[in-house]
């Protein structure tokens, strides 16, 4: 049966506890932020809070409540739903300035067509019925598919509140004669700035392992905040390298991969199935291994397993990308230079020898690293 039969069913997030223990997460987005984070710290992972944007208060959106008025002066044709959140947060805003009845009048008069599943959830908890829904969950192919019966209609669209140019040119390039747009929640700055700039210098260190988003608007203002702290150029390195950057579906993907970032993305644009692909993403690729001398060592996010020892040992940042690179070698010996590259600019000699000290007192055994005098170190294989 169809989701469109069906209406949406809760999403379950059945991975196993433990699961991600090791490793550090990002966390970008302030709605439905608790669910994420809780779920990530129960399966073990541990978890950096920064919205990379807030959503501005319902009260007093004069905007919002002019273009509803006009919606119900023109009682479009088609109403295209595009989220769950925001045809929901639209009706409550006009329910609220006394506008409610009519704006139901409306809806049930014209032809709904919603973008995904949980679109059209609340379009039908709110008592209503839909005429179609997009297969892909896509705007683009929604539109598409309205396209042919819009000449001469009047049509509103409530979108995601980011970058709607393109949804409304293509309805008026097929023939709509007006295009109201609903944004019924609007982006800002968020509360706490300074949490952001802790994200971006995190990201540039090489402290994370993971950084999720769940809107295209956060992606933007990570990147507008890398440029307020001349840390853009890093901050792309980051992203294109060995950091797993996870997006909860192709709308909030297309900003990563306009910058040649190819983020993990769920089958199902869900917050459970994005979390379950990281969990599968991370088992099969996330960890780092090496057999050693003093039995098999593992490297999962900041955790060191060795063979044979119970105890954990979680590495700082240094301690981390030196190991890192040692296991990468896989018995080979790394250069003093590049280890040194590793380490804060203007690191000396001195310096590099002190951090592969630490890194070995952090070890669950000193053994595992031995020293090529004058050339560099390597695993103890």
């Amino acid at each position: 049966m169809s989701a469109l039969a069906t209406g949406y069913a809760p999403e379950m997030i059945d991975v196993p506890a433990g699961v991600l223990s090791g490793f550090r997460i990002a966390v970008t987005s302030q709605r439905r932020s608790t669910e994420l984070i809780e779920a990530l710290q129960r399966r073990g992972a541990t978890v950096l809070h920064a919205p990379t944007l807030s959503i501005a208060p319902l009260e007093g959106d004069e905007e919002l409540l002019a273009r509803t008025r006009r919606v119900l002066e023109i009682r479009p044709d088609y109403v295209v739903v595009c989220t769950a959140y925001g045809f929901r947060r639209w009706f409550e805003c006009a329910e609220a300035a006394g506008m409610g009845d009519e704006l139901a009048d409306v809806f049930r008069s014209a032809k709904i067509h919603v973008r995904g599943p949980k679109a059209l959830g609340a379009v039908r908890a709110l008592g209503f019925d839909a005429e179609s829904m997009a297969a892909d969950e896509l705007t683009g192919t929604l539109v598409a598919e309205l396209a042919p019966d819009l000449q001469g209609k009047l049509v509103v669209l409530q979108h995601h509140g980011y970058f709607d140019t393109e949804a409304t040119a293509a309805l008026l390039r097929a023939g709509a004669t007006e295009v109201v747009k609903i944004s019924p929640y609007r982006w800002v700055p968020p509360a706490d700035p300074s949490k952001l700039e802790v994200l971006v210098r995190a990201l540039c260190a090489g402290s994370l392992d993971v950084l999720t988003f769940t809107s295209a608007p956060a992606v933007h203002a990570l990147l507008d905040a890398a440029r307020l702290h001349n840390l853009k150029d890093e901050l792309l390195a980051a992203l294109q390298s060995s950091l797993c950057t996870v997006a909860v579906g192709p709308v909030t993907a297309a900003p990563l991969r306009a910058l040649g970032i190819e983020p993990l993305v769920p089958e199902r644009h869900r917050m459970g199935a994005m979390i379950r692909t990281l969990v599968e993403h991370l088992g099969a690729n996330g960890s780092m291994e090496c057999a050693t001398v003093l039995g098999l060592c593992q490297l999962r996010g900041d955790t060191v397993h060795l063979e044979g020892v119970s105890e954990q040992h979680e590495l700082g940042d240094s301690q981390l990308r030196i190991f890192k690179a040692l296991l990468a070698a896989g018995g080979n010996v790394v250069a003093r230079p590049a280890l040194a590259a590793l380490l804060p600019e203007g690191s000396s000699d001195h310096a590099l020898d002190m951090a592969v000290s630490r890194l070995r007192r952090a070890l669950p055994d000193a053994r595992l690293i031995s020293t090529v005098v004058k050339r560099g170190y390597r695993l103890n294989t």
